[in-house]
């Protein structure tokens, strides 16, 4: 399932490219600081012990990483893999101390790493950024062990007619607050279409039942804005 905007020659990475270095802050204005909720909501969901090994995909900066990490107390290997090398660099800056997290650049849609590897496969605000979905879910199921769970937060589709109202009409200031906090227009007027353009939540089920997965759910948060989904590798 290509995603067309996601195949545009080096846009994606061109996106990412100009706004890393403020990727977090800007993160922080979008969602008010919502999505730092979003992420322990999804840790929570996860619910790892300490033997059980972790890959982030689409990692950014390793905001999940970093929740990871310290709910089992750094005795669980990690693997966080993004495409964009700046992202990476600051993401080996700001989770420096914690030895055990390999950082790997790579697309989502070929990971260079052996099969049955992960008890856990996160991607968060990731899936919607990749060139094609089914690689992504294909490499996702790859690298889970048996018995493994993949776990996907990403903007979805708003249940409530009043507050998808609200929204829309507060994501055409986005564009306006990036100018403002990074610099930069374009990759905010990307960010939204991708949003509008994404999946909605059953036809992201269909897509990993259609990739393997197994007892495929959702769990909508904030409306509908972003969801939760969770699959099973048996």
């Amino acid at each position: 399932m290509q995603q067309y905007l996601q195949n545009k020659k080096g846009l994606v990475q061109n996106v990412f490219n100009q706004v890393y270095d403020r990727y977090d802050l800007m993160n922080d204005f979008m969602s008010l600081g919502i999505h730092r909720l979003w992420k322990k909501s999804l840790l929570n969901m996860m619910n790892p012990s300490s033997n059980q090994n972790l890959i982030d995909v689409a990692c950014g900066t390793g905001d999940i990483a970093k929740l990871f990490v310290k709910h089992v107390n750094k005795l669980s290997r990690i693997a966080c893999v993004d495409p964009n090398k700046g992202m990476i660099s600051k993401g080996k800056e700001k989770l420096s101390k914690f030895k055990n997290i390999n950082w790997i650049i790579s697309p989502a849609e070929k990971i260079p790493l052996s099969d049955n590897l992960f008890d856990f496969y996160t991607i968060s605000f990731g899936l919607r950024n990749t060139a094609n979905i089914d690689k992504a879910l294909s490499e996702a199921y790859r690298v889970l062990k048996p018995g493994g769970r993949f776990l996907c937060l990403e903007f979805s589709k708003i249940q409530n007619t009043n507050l998808e109202t609200l929204y829309k009409n507060y994501s055409k200031l986005i564009p306006s607050i990036g100018k403002f906090v990074v610099g930069e227009k374009q990759p905010y007027e990307y960010l939204i279409k991708s949003i509008e353009d994404f999946l909605n939540q059953e036809e992201l089920i269909d897509a990993m039942v259609k990739n393997n997965f197994e007892k495929c759910t959702y769990r909508n948060l904030s409306g509908g804005i972003v969801s939760i989904h969770s699959g099973w590798k048996f």
